[in-house]
């Protein structure tokens, strides 16, 4: 079977462009040229297979059939099919249907529209399955139904973690409300799977909708997508018909999808397989503890009390340092401290808020969620980050991830840097208060360490939203408050311009948080932080980091969530 489905396309394959959809690359190219079905360019047959079957010349993407996948991502060899002996019937005695099933299992060579099994992905283990658009337009039979709840029940069996490659025009017709229950199905044994604490990986290709879209295929730990791929759950063409509009350019294409906060990340054909087995890497259910893989030497060296500052500051200079332009933001933190970072995106209902960053990365050898509330260096970069002020959709993004760590028994680590949340009339629609009280609520019980660390400003409960952790530290040219002082001043004395006097009585410094017990650490700053002092300031602060993760990972979980409460209990 796996011959077949590998085997090259007959010479004698017509080429025809079909309205409303992409040719699959196999049947698209006949000759040594043919013709782009998108932009419309003559292309050479060989650049396209070297180019990932996408187009040289407009970057457009051919749709793959399932062999041509799978030789793609998985290891030479070492595919295994599962279940490829299932055969479909006719649940209904739809007229036809026997011999259209025929007709597409002699034109694909598959007995179904999924093929699934067990691979290596550059040498990690994975159950796989992957949709092929050829047969029936990938649309889900019961047996398709069947084999991916067979696959994710052997996959639960096995502890393994599962990819699937979806497209689907959608539930069958043909096979009626059995088709339809087919999406209860694969989705009830998901809850399975993710309740072993297993890692299921989602990739949406074109098309990708329907009962597809409303079932296995959004439920993902990660979700990614092919570039310009169509995704929904109704297509374009019966919207435009229901509502009688024209539906805006790129509606429900991966781009539109990333903007609103349904998916993690759109990958090119090219870093695929790098980035999954990247991702499955850093899920493994055996990987070290911390104090496995840092050096005794390396934590003896980061347990130091912080250094005095070099220019004693007023509190107002202090608050000056907190928002200087060229003060490090959360990303270069991450870059400098983190390898292998894999940012994630959106909320999974609303947006993506760029004024608050996250993603896997390693510590080490260790994997850890990283979260950071992002400013930008100029006006143009402050304002595509909302100056760092988050949405309700920011929070909900960075308590997702948070609650993905608790799954996979990650540390999370929070960067903490907003004048406050966002206020505007979007923010208090979405439900900007709801979203904060989430936060706190769900992070005092997170059953993973959490560490928060004030690099710039720590404004009201816009930082809060991040900070409910065991330890919260702070750079010595932070501040951690209720208000900015400008809010401060014209509240209590009516007069903004009071806001270097309300910074003095506010004790909003690193010094007057560390005397309160608000935080329990403080990082030295030689000089503000910049670029200048970025590589030797974060090397001390990533063994400061490693040396928090020993402590924590010692504690088991009723020990770790009772110490979290006692810590606020105290204040």
């Amino acid at each position: 079977m796996l011959e077949k489905l590998l085997r090259k396309t007959p010479s004698n394959t017509n080429i025809k462009k079909r309205k409303g959809a992409d040719k699959d690359a196999s049947d698209e190219i006949k000759e040594l040229w043919s013709k782009c079905s998108k932009c419309g360019d003559l292309i050479y047959r060989d650049d396209v297979r070297a180019n990932y079957y996408t187009c040289p010349k407009c970057s457009g993407y051919f749709r793959l059939r399932a062999g041509r996948r799978l030789k793609m991502i998985v290891d030479r060899g070492s595919f295994k099919m599962w279940d490829d002996e299932l055969e479909t019937q006719n649940p209904l005695g739809f007229e036809g249907y026997e011999e259209k099933l025929l007709a597409n299992q002699e034109k694909t060579g598959m007995n179904e529209a999924v093929i699934t099994g067990k691979a290596m992905i550059n040498n990690e283990a994975t159950a796989i399955g992957i949709v092929d658009a050829r047969f029936l337009m990938g649309s889900m039979g019961y047996v398709v139904g069947e084999k991916i709840t067979r696959a994710i029940e052997r996959a639960t069996s096995e502890k393994l973690p599962l990819i699937m490659f979806c497209c689907s025009g959608g539930a069958r017709m043909q096979e009626g409300i059995v088709s339809l229950m087919q999406m209860a199905k694969t989705s009830a044994a998901l809850k399975r799977h993710s309740d072993a604490g297993l890692l299921y990986i989602s990739i949406l290709t074109d098309p990708t909708t329907g009962g597809v879209t409303a079932s296995f295929a959004m439920l993902g730990d990660i979700i990614l997508a092919e570039p310009k791929a169509l995704i929904g759950f109704a297509g374009p063409r019966v919207i435009e018909s229901t509502i009688k509009q024209k539906l805006p350019e790129g509606f429900q294409r991966s781009e539109f999808l990333l903007e609103h906060g349904f998916i993690d990340r759109i990958v090119e054909r090219s870093e695929m397989k790098k980035v999954l087995s990247d991702l499955i890497r850093m899920h493994k259910l055996d990987r070290p503890l911390v104090s496995d893989s840092v050096s005794d030497k390396t934590s003896e060296e980061t347990v130091k009390e912080p250094a005095a500052a070099v220019t004693p500051a007023t509190a107002w200079e202090v608050v000056e340092r907190s928002r200087r332009n060229d003060r490090l933001t959360a990303l270069e933190y991450i870059e400098e401290i983190f390898t292998d970072f894999i940012e994630f995106h959106g909320d999974r209902y609303c947006k993506d808020d760029k004024a608050i960053v996250g993603g896997v990365a390693m510590l080490g050898d260790v994997p850890v969620t990283v979260i950071g509330q992002q400013k930008g260096h100029n006006t143009k970069e402050n304002i595509a980050r909302n100056f760092g002020m988050p949405s309700p959709d920011g929070y909900r993004k960075a308590l997702r991830l948070m609650k993905q760590a608790e799954k996979f028994k990650r540390p999370v680590i929070c960067l903490v840097d907003t004048p406050g949340a966002f206020c505007g009339l979007e923010a208090e629609e979405r439900g900007q208060g709801r979203a904060i009280a989430d936060n706190l609520y769900e992070m005092s019980a997170l059953k993973t360490p959490i560490l928060s660390i004030v690099i710039g400003e720590g404004g009201s409960g816009g930082a809060l939203a991040m900070a409910t952790s065991d330890e919260v530290w702070i750079m010595e040219n932070a501040i951690y408050s209720i208000l900015s002082p400008e809010g401060f001043s014209s509240i209590l004395w009516k007069d903004s311009k009071r806001a270097s006097e309300a910074a003095e009585v506010m004790k909003i410094t690193a010094k007057d948080l560390l005397e309160l017990g608000i935080v329990e650490k403080v990082i030295a700053e030689d000089i503000p932080a910049c670029e200048k002092n970025k590589v030797a300031l974060c090397k001390n602060l990533k063994g400061d980091v490693e040396a928090f993760l020993i402590k924590y990972e010692t504690m088991s979980v009723d020990e770790l969530i009772e110490h979290r409460y006692m810590r606020f209990r105290r204040m």
